[in-house]
This record gives structure tokens, sequence and C-alpha cells, in this order.
């Protein structure tokens, strides 16, 4: 059956709102599928910023730093270091993994009186077969701020661990093992190097004209910074004259952990 251009306008004219409303329909959909997917998204930052504290110490973060704790008294648990926010009520007689820790407050995971709960307890509520465990992990926490503030300057300092120079300077340029019956030494070089391009002058044997042609390229020693270990520790520190010798930072040796 033919139709007249007439009558196709009229038919599209008579569709046309049919159309458009199917066509809103789907994205209205599209939009109704993506948005709880990028609350998510934002819900996850919000998360992770929260565990960005730079007061807290997480020790999730250090899988050989691994303290569990006995719950003695029950106790309030806050969702914030600063104890602004009270969560609830974690029951006594049970051991918890410490999850985080500041100088006033311990992170942890246990019963609640009603559920299970999640968040910051006052040391006073722990016990540990360490009469000194307070004051242990006071000297544990100011320890690790410090190697966290030297690890983000990515420098290094004597009494680190081979872990947390790897951390801050990365895998070295060469390395070096010695043992002997008083124990075991290293060395770490950290090389930096820069590529230096070589010319030289050619003429263009039909044109007669000159120009510079690549024949090589040169590496050529930028920075260097030796790291000597003894037992696993940074005994000594070797740098470029051009990095101040006052420049050298020493820090305490790790916790030994007896809780």
């Amino acid at each position: 059956m033919l139709h007249s251009p007439a009558a196709s306008q009229i038919y599209a004219f008579l569709f046309l709102p049919f159309r458009y409303f199917a066509v809103m329909k789907l994205l209205s959909l599209a939009l109704f599928l993506i948005l709880p997917l990028s609350a998510q998204v934002k819900r996850g930052e919000r998360k992770s910023l929260l565990d960005n504290d730079p007061r807290v110490v997480y020790l999730t973060d250090l899988p050989d730093k691994q303290i569990e704790l006995v719950i003695i008294k029950e106790a309030p648990v806050y969702s914030d270091v600063d104890g602004k926010q009270k969560l609830g009520t974690i029951q006594a007689n049970q051991k918890v993994k410490i999850e985080a820790i500041t100088d006033k407050a311990y992170k942890v995971r246990g019963k609640g009186t009603n559920d299970g709960i999640a968040g910051w307890v006052g040391p006073w509520a722990f016990a540990s077969k360490d009469p000194q465990f307070v004051e242990n992990l006071k000297k544990f926490y100011a320890r690790q701020l410090e190697v966290n503030k030297i690890i983000a300057e990515k420098d290094v300092a004597m009494g680190m661990t081979t872990d947390e120079v790897t951390k801050s300077l990365g895998n070295p340029t060469k390395s070096t093992l010695r043992q002997t019956p008083d124990g075991q030494s290293g060395k770490w070089e950290f090389i930096e190097y820069e590529e230096q391009n070589n010319y030289t002058q050619v003429r263009d044997p039909v044109t007669g004209n000159v120009f510079r042609q690549l024949v090589s390229v040169t590496q050529i020693e930028k920075s260097k910074r030796v790291v000597e270990f003894t037992d696993g520790l940074v005994s000594a520190i070797e740098d470029a004259e051009s990095r101040r010798r006052d420049h050298i930072r020493i820090i305490i040796p790790p916790m030994v952990f007896g809780w």
C-alpha cells in the first residue's frame, strides 16, 4: 500500500510522542542503574579518606606487627580517634586483634553488648602478659610515625629495616650480601642515571647539507646512595658529595613484641 508524503508526515507526527517517551524511559532506566554505582564509588572514597589519618599507625599495613590483647573491662567504643562519637560498648573477657593505634587509643573489632562492633577503645580496657605493653606500644607508635614520615619523603635513616628501606627507596640497583660467624651484613646501592645523546656532524653526499646524526646514548650517573645493613638494620649510609652531611637520620631499632 502506497502512502502519500502528506500521510507520512501525519503518521510521523502522531507517533513522535510515543518515540520520545520510549527514549526518555530508556534514559531514566540507565540513570537509575548508574546512580547507585556512583554513590558506591563516593562511599568508597570517603572510607579511604577516613583510613588515612596521619596520626594513626595502621597495623593492617604491617603484616609482621600483629598484636592481640585481651579486653578485661567493658569499655565504650568510638568511631573516631578523638572519642567524640560513641558507637556502643565492647564486652570484657575476649581476645581482639589491634588494627590501628594512636598514643591514646586502639582500634579493634570484637563482640559488643548487642552485636559485633569495631572502633576505638582506650588502653585501660586491655591487658597483656607484658605489664609494660602500654609504654611499649607508645614507643612503637612514635617510631612508626617517624618511619612513615621518612618513607613519605623517599629518604632513609640508620636503624631502619630492609623492608622499610625498600618501601622508601624501592629495589636497589646493586646489592651484596656477606655472612660471617658474627652475623650477616650487606650493601645496597641506589643509583640514578640520566641519558646523554651523542651526535656527530654528517654531510649529505647528494645535497651537501650538513645535519646532526645520533650515534650513541651514554648513561651518566646522576646520584648514588649506598645503604649498609648489619643483621637486617641500616648501619651506615653513604651519599654523593652533593647531599648534605647533616641530613643523615638515626632512629631507634624496631620493637620486639611479646604480648
